[in-house]
């Protein structure tokens, strides 16, 4: 449970040095075709972000919530649009009900319809999508980042919304400096190709970042009565792939361990691997970790099944 400061000094510089170097980057390219290989690289980093914002919002990083708020601001609103306040609290109610059909907004039916039980509940386009939904998954995530953006504005004009001002000024910020950075360097087709691609491929590299994690594993229900590690450990799934997949994922890949110690610090998720999956067999617990393309598999297996009684 130790804190990592200078993992953390080490992973934020990076991540915000790359940030800036693409916009440097964008604008030395200037109007050319090119951009669009900036635009593939923009939304990398702008997942990257996403994924220290998340370890910021389990106060991995910083002591105080204060360091936390002002980290997440700057991270998620101003750099990448999303909403800090919006997001903590939508992900704080899938940590406390993981695959809870009725409390975990992760698997509220929406467009992707996630148990047999929620067709009943759902709009007629998502029933038609639930047909034949797991071909239309990653298609979908290509909206996925503009869900999140558009989310976080009506948030700041709730009432009820923390921060609104802040929240508000930061996210307008941000789309100003960035349609019109990318407006003043760029023909309007070209911007907005700019655009169609950094945003489409941020969201399918966000979905297919948590996506792993959950999805497949099973719904919980209120008829569902299970203790505190069972809720977490059996609806959540671990990601094995090494070095290599701990980056991609940001260690996200490790989410059961995440899941019962939501405050350790990512990269020590590892060294507590070892001594949650020993628990869970000795209590006889199932703990399930696959490789990076079969939890995608099983997903997407998970999504077939539903639709069966609408086909």
């Amino acid at each position: 449970m130790n804190r990592r400061p200078v993992y953390y000094a080490i992973r934020m510089s990076l991540v915000m040095g790359a940030y800036l170097g693409a916009w440097a980057l964008f604008a030395w390219v200037g109007a050319s075709w090119w951009q669009l290989l900036v635009a593939v690289l923009l939304a990398v980093i702008s997942t990257q972000i996403g994924l220290v914002s998340h370890d910021v919002g389990h106060r991995q990083v910083f002591r105080t919530r204060r360091a936390s708020d002002i980290a997440g601001l700057l991270f998620g609103n101003l750099a990448i649009g999303l909403g800090w306040g919006w997001w903590n609290n939508k992900h704080n109610r899938h940590h406390a009900n993981p695959n809870h059909e009725d409390h975990d907004p992760d698997v509220s039916p929406s467009v992707i319809v996630w148990s047999q039980d929620q067709l009943g509940r759902t709009t007629p386009l998502a029933r038609f999508i639930a047909k034949r939904q797991a071909y239309w998954f990653f298609p979908l995530l290509t909206l996925e980042a503009w869900h999140l953006h558009v989310a976080s504005i009506k948030e700041v004009f709730k009432p009820t919304a923390k921060r609104r001002g802040t929240e508000g000024a930061l996210l307008a910020l941000h789309f100003v400096l960035y349609f019109g950075l990318i407006f003043t360097v760029l023909p309007f087709g070209m911007a907005l190709a700019f655009i169609v691609v950094h945003q489409g491929l941020f969201g399918i590299y966000l979905g297919c970042s948590f996506a792993p994690n959950h999805k497949g594993m099973p719904i919980l229900t209120a008829e569902d009565k299970l203790d505190f590690l069972r809720k977490q450990v059996l609806t959540s799934r671990n990601v094995k792939g090494g070095v290599f997949t701990d980056v991609l994922l940001g260690q996200l890949n490790y989410q059961i361990e995440h899941h019962l110690f939501p405050n350790m610090p990512s990269p020590n998720l590892r060294k507590a691997q070892p001594i949650v999956r020993r628990y869970c067999e000795e209590i006889g617990v199932s703990y399930l970790e696959t490789g990076l393309i079969k939890s995608y598999s099983q997903a997407l297996s998970h999504l077939n099944e539903v639709g069966v009684p609408l086909r």
